[in-house]
């Protein structure tokens, strides 16, 4: 343990003069207003280190962190042990609103009762709701909420537990989340930061309570504080970025100064057609990589439907030989620990030369590492591995076909054991949460080995380093990457009252280059609702912004 004086930011990080009082903070609940690229992840991953390493947060309590996606949860857990190493990680659990929601409905279920009470094996689906067996992910967070102001055990253990609470992208927050919130920790010594930025606050549909970030810092008299710098992208991308900040929040708009340089790349590509936009893009992202740009460091966003707005998109790129993955149809699952299992094992006996994913194969199935392994299950995994290699690689064996896949996929489920798999986490420790992810990992597999018959190229397309990401601008948020391409900046995809703040996210994920694209024709797509438009002309309003003049 080391003095608050003595702790200096981990990493050979700079942080800037409000950061910093936002890590080092000790008394206060904070409240952080920041800018895309201002570096919000670091700032709560640093203020993690700070408060372990000082001994403001003493074992065994532990920080817990509440983001509004799974890709946000996983980058900031994975920030936290890189910048203070697993010992400390393990006490700092980062959690979904509605992950942790249902961890607390698993803890304190008998605590619902009435119509609101549920089985032990109870279900959640996606849109139907069934009397005390089946919930939605809507029900969630009102159920847990529920849980809190009826039971004093369920309260007094969240306070108990945790010293500090983080709520990253705060600006999203909705008001049945804000409401679990203040139920939660409103008037106790558990010390609350909530870092976002009201330029993007696009889940408006989502019910996101208008001004949450003022309505916290009166309610729990929190220390207001604004990051402006952005660390993330060039100088060119960032005075488009500024542009857009001198009409939505002029009080925020960096200096002409701070901006300067010719570092970036912005470029508009205007088509006639949806098919030669296609041909244009898979063309620069094929350069990219043959320039060495790893595929995880790509991605194209679409507003809205990317399975259907880039559609054409995905029949090139599949033609190229570019393995891309459309997050529309793979939604979470390499956040899912079986997902992920699943994978790793099928990557192992599929392809050759996979150590990191044997290496992870080993970790999970051993609850251990290599040079910790059991000797016994250590040899009857090989075995097992080598085995189903074998089978693979026979002329009997169907590499094609799924039904080929699926008895093996059984198999080794069945070696790892069910309490093994529950143990992958605690959602999978009651309810159908486990079957759910293997059933829907299979499928994804299923799916993506239909494309071309591949396995190994059905795999890479379900991995997030292996493959470009084609994400809608809502998913994207709290990401960066060096390409971003923004496919389709026309009027029939991007519409509303939040318009330039989507627009916005869209267009500050990008750290060195970014692509804004338009077709004045595209043929309407099967699924498509009638509101597609064949004929559908830029959105020139927001092309401007990319003007330098």
């Amino acid at each position: 343990m080391i003095s608050p004086d003595d702790w200096a930011p981990v990493g050979g990080m700079r942080l800037e003069s409000n950061a910093l009082k936002a890590v080092r903070e000790t008394s206060a609940n904070v409240v952080v207003t920041a800018g895309p690229g201002a570096g919000k992840t670091e700032l709560l991953a640093q203020r993690a280190d700070f408060l372990f390493r000082t001994g403001a947060t003493p074992y065994p309590k532990r920080i817990l962190a509440i983001s509004f996606k799974v890709d946000a949860a996983r980058n900031l857990q994975s920030r936290v042990r890189l910048r203070s190493g697993t010992q400390y990680a393990a006490r700092f659990d980062s959690f979904t609103f509605h992950a942790f929601a249902k961890r607390l409905i698993d803890n304190y279920r008998p605590a619902l009762t009435g119509q609101n009470a549920l089985n032990a094996d109870y279900r959640i689906d996606a849109a139907m709701r069934i009397q005390h067996q089946q919930i939605t992910f809507d029900d969630l967070v009102p159920l847990a909420l529920e849980i809190l102001e009826k039971n004093d055990y369920a309260r007094g253990a969240l306070r108990q537990t945790y010293s500090h609470v983080f709520m990253d992208e705060f600006q999203d927050a909705t008001t049945a989340q804000y409401a679990f919130l203040k139920q939660a920790f409103a008037g106790t010594g558990v010390q609350l930061i909530g870092v976002g930025d009201t330029k993007q606050r696009i889940m408006g549909f989502a019910d996101a309570l208008e001004g949450v970030m003022a309505t916290f810092s009166k309610d729990f008299a929190a220390t207001e504080l604004q990051l402006y710098q952005n660390f993330r992208s060039k100088p060119r991308l960032r005075r488009m970025q500024n542009r857009m900040i001198l009409e939505m929040d002029p009080s925020s708009a960096s200096s002409d100064k701070e901006l300067e340089g010719e570092e970036g790349i912005l470029k508009v590509l205007r088509v006639d057609t949806d098919e030669q936009e296609a041909a244009a893009v898979t063309e620069m992202i094929s350069e990219w990589l043959d320039e060495g740009v790893p595929p995880r460091e790509i991605t194209v966003l679409a507003r809205q439907q990317p399975h259907l707005i880039t559609s054409v998109l995905g029949e090139h790129l599949t033609a190229a030989g570019i393995s891309y993955r459309n997050e529309q149809q793979s939604q979470d699952l390499t956040a899912e620990p079986a997902a992920a299992l699943i994978f790793n094992f099928l990557r192992v006996v599929a392809d050759d030369g996979r150590p990191k994913e044997y290496s992870d194969l080993v970790r999970v199935v051993t609850r251990g590492g290599i040079e910790e392994v059991d000797g016994v299950l250590d040899s009857n995994l090989r075995t097992l591995l080598r085995d189903i290699r074998l089978t693979v690689r026979t002329a009997d064996f169907d590499t094609s076909d799924y039904a080929s896949w699926s008895p093996i996929i059984k198999s080794f489920l069945k070696f790892v054991t069910r309490p093994a798999l529950n143990a992958l986490s605690p959602s999978y420790q009651q309810g159908s949460r486990l079957n759910d992810v293997i059933k829907d990992a299979a499928s994804a597999f299923k799916r993506e080995l239909a494309v071309d018959c591949d396995p190994v190229a059905a795999l890479d397309r379900l991995s997030e380093e292996d493959s470009v990401r084609i994400l809608t601008v809502h998913k994207c948020k709290g990401m960066e990457f060096e390409k971003v391409i923004v496919f389709g900046v026309e009027p029939q995809f991007f519409w509303g009252s939040a318009v330039k703040a989507e627009f916005f996210v869209a267009i500050s994920r990008a750290k060195a280059e970014l692509v804004l694209t338009t077709a004045h024709h595209r043929t309407k797509p099967d699924g498509a609702s009638g509101r597609w438009r064949e004929e559908s002309p830029a959105y020139e309003e927001l092309l401007r912004y990319t003007d330098e003049s």
